[in-house]
């Protein structure tokens, strides 16, 4: 397969035309990775831009190619939403690295009562920036059209308030209703959010909050996953029911 690199949005070029990579992409394309004038790669904006072609030129600081054919792809629908509850070390990267792989379609981490990490403001702008470099480059590996967006750091009521207007899907272990029983039309208009907590879970206060507000609490089967496991793998049963896999 192709080498794939990301430019920054918007991307107008046409075949026949050419593009250019600067910075930080080319010296990854340059140097990291090694390209030859003359190798076959793609080329996106992330925003839907796909673009195949053939190397022209190399330098450590440019790197120019040549395009042959360019797609335009919509956006999926309906979005599939991560909503990640802060978790200490990395285990929350993890989680956000993963659902990028597997095709999430924006990820909003959530200070949960239970969550060990707190981001105050410095915290929340910092972590965020992190978060959105872990996103970029999952999603140049899995030669994503789309890079997931990654929304500012939320708060429970700010979650109920989306419930209003989206299928919201709490992951609890306890839950009596599985997540692979649920029908899960491919023609939902609306946002499906994942919902995913802490390493201690969410707080029953959250749970009933969210309950109140119409999210609806599942389960991925009778084991308990981790925070860093349970988004991933519930991305992958709601994908597959949405025809995506």
């Amino acid at each position: 397969m192709a080498l794939h690199f990301l430019l920054d949005p918007p991307v107008d070029a046409v075949p026949g035309e050419t593009v250019t990579l600067s910075g930080t992409e080319a010296h990854h394309a340059a140097t990291v990775r090694r390209v030859r004038v003359g190798e076959e790669v793609t080329v996106g904006d992330g925003r839907g831009v796909w673009l195949t072609g053939s190397v022209e030129s190399v330098a450590p600081r440019e790197v120019v190619v040549r395009i042959d054919g360019r797609t335009d792809a919509a956006p999926p629908r309906p979005r599939i939403v991560l909503v990640q509850a802060l978790a200490k070390g990395d285990r929350d990267e993890l989680a956000v690295q993963a659902a990028t792989e597997l095709g999430v379609d924006e990820i909003v981490p959530w200070q949960a009562a239970r969550s060990v990490s707190r981001w105050d403001a410095a915290k929340a702008a910092k972590g965020r920036a992190r978060w959105a470099t872990i996103v970029r480059e999952a999603a140049k590996q899995a030669h994503r059209t789309w890079v997931p967006e990654v929304a500012e750091l939320t708060t429970t009521a700010a979650l109920a308030r989306r419930a209003a207007a989206s299928v919201v899907l709490i992951l609890e272990p306890t839950a009596s209703e599985r997540l692979s029983a649920l029908s899960v039309d491919p023609g939902e208009d609306r946002d499906i959010v994942l919902v995913v907590g802490p390493e201690g879970g969410i707080a029953p206060e959250e749970l009933d909050a969210l309950g109140a507000a119409g999210a609806r609490l599942v389960r991925l089967g009778e084991t308990v996953l981790r925070t860093s496991t349970a988004g991933p793998a519930a991305l992958a049963v709601v994908s597959t029911a949405l025809g995506r896999w």
